[in-house]
């Protein structure tokens, strides 16, 4: 019998160490107000030599978990969206896997980009409703400071470092719950925003590199896009969402997703200005945020969207 996919818990980590527009003033060639002008970003968190992708997953598991009431033994699967993974192999996944004493069931990474966490949340909604497990860890984990260019003052100020997870369990198929998710990509794009290395091509730096202009371009019409196509297969309509949940990359395409909604900002969870992009962790922290401060409440509609690197994007629609 199929089932759908309840949320029932939120976690998060990130690093320790906050960074302002001031402080990289003082080591690249960029202003607070180039900025905050252009992407909304006031500060970012960046991680400390320890505080690794699977570090940071594994400290917000354990916060979804305990958000949950749930031990880590009743865990069937961990999907972890990263595009920073500790290793080329084995999966972060499965570190994580260790570090909460996990001896059964499966994990693996998945990479999507920015758009990892809403990818990631299609796959384990599709592994629940068909009953191959219950209990499911959900997880973004980027650690983007490792992968920018320190002198490329068009990129570095852009992102940020955090780890955001949550629980996904088998609930009524009429309850609460995941109502659908919407992906889609183009690997056309893919020269937009890209890593230039990987282990099978050390020739290269393995640094970020962004056509932010196109990418701008792209990312209203995709998302409105994966947007209208949520709403339209669950029979609802821009009245119908109480709270946007959109990744964290910049104020102004933010902006731009509340407009076409029609929703108030108040009804935007944001957290660029704090957080940056955190590409696979900006979604759940967002999230996770705004459920644990009371703003996003039992029975509410969640529409959340993302676009990364690929070009990938996509869509879920969750009632809580």
């Amino acid at each position: 019998m199929s089932s759908r996919s309840k949320l029932i818990g939120v976690g998060t980590y990130l690093p320790e160490q906050v960074v302002t527009n001031a402080d990289l003033e003082k080591r690249v060639d960029t202003s607070d107000a180039w900025i905050r002008e252009r992407t909304g970003i006031v500060q970012r968190h960046l991680a400390a030599p320890h505080e690794t992708a699977a570090f940071m997953a594994t400290e917000a598991a354990r916060g979804a978990l305990a958000h949950a009431g749930i031990e880590a033994g009743v865990v069937d699967a961990i999907l972890l969206a990263t595009s920073t993974p500790d290793q080329a192999f084995p999966a972060t996944a499965v570190r994580v896997q260790a570090a909460l004493g996990i001896s059964h069931g499966f994990a693996f990474d998945l990479a999507a980009a920015c758009s990892g966490f809403i990818y990631a949340l299609s796959v384990a909604d599709a592994l629940i409703r068909t009953g191959q497990v219950r209990t499911v860890l959900v997880i973004g984990s980027e650690v983007y400071s490792r992968i920018v260019d320190w002198s490329d003052r068009s990129t570095c100020v852009l992102f940020g470092d955090g780890a955001g997870a949550v629980v996904m369990q088998a609930g009524a198929v009429d309850g609460p719950g995941l109502l659908s998710t919407h992906l889609h990509s183009d690997g056309s794009t893919g020269d937009l925003l890209y890593v230039d290395g990987a282990v099978g091509r050390r020739e290269c730096s393995g640094f970020l590199r962004m056509n932010g202009r196109e990418i701008f371009r792209h990312a209203v019409s995709k998302l409105a896009g994966a947007v209208d196509e949520a709403l339209a297969a669950n029979g609802l309509s821009y009245a119908d969402i109480d709270w946007l949940v959109p990744h964290q990359a910049n104020k102004r395409i933010i902006d731009a997703m509340g407009k076409k909604l029609g929703l108030p900002p108040e009804r935007v969870v944001v957290t660029v200005d704090r957080h940056a992009n955190t590409s696979a962790a900006s979604i759940p922290l967002a999230f996770a945020e705004a459920v644990g401060d009371g703003r996003i409440k039992p029975g509410d509609l969640v529409l959340m969207e993302a676009l990364g690197g690929g070009l990938t994007w996509g869509s879920a629609l969750l009632r809580m």
